[in-house]
């Protein structure tokens, strides 16, 4: 078992940015490709970006490319998303999930990925 935690969603104005964290724990000795998943009220789970283990490939939903980057630091065992220019519409619950299912390509689908977190608020202000 793989167990994750969110944190650094918070509440911020339009054109701000936030950092979320995902810190892993348990069973890390695996190679886990990682992705950052949203929801809004009343919506489906949306993807927002997803890397590889290592690191070598990120793929990214296209409502945040250009302005989210997904990043991971394997020895701190901890994933990222640097959320810049961020838009009422990025309000959501952010989730992290797992897999260790080798990947040459980051699954963008709720179904590729095993384990999530409990998730963290983000709220953008207009």
């Amino acid at each position: 078992q793989v167990q994750l935690v969110e944190s650094g969603g918070g509440l911020v104005q339009a054109g701000g940015s936030l950092r979320l964290s995902c810190a892993a724990s348990g069973r890390t000795g695996s190679s886990y490709a990682m992705g950052w998943f949203r929801q809004a009220p009343g919506k489906e789970r949306e993807f927002v970006a997803g890397i590889t283990w290592p690191g070598g490939v990120t793929v990214y939903g296209d409502s945040v490319k250009g302005r989210f980057t997904i990043s991971r630091d394997n020895a701190k065992k901890t994933l990222y998303l640097q959320m810049n220019s961020l838009k009422p519409e990025d309000t959501a619950v952010y989730y992290c999930a797992a897999t260790a299912n080798p990947r040459l390509v980051p699954g963008t689908t709720v179904r590729a990925y095993d384990y999530w977190g409990q998730g963290t608020q983000v709220t953008v202000s207009s």
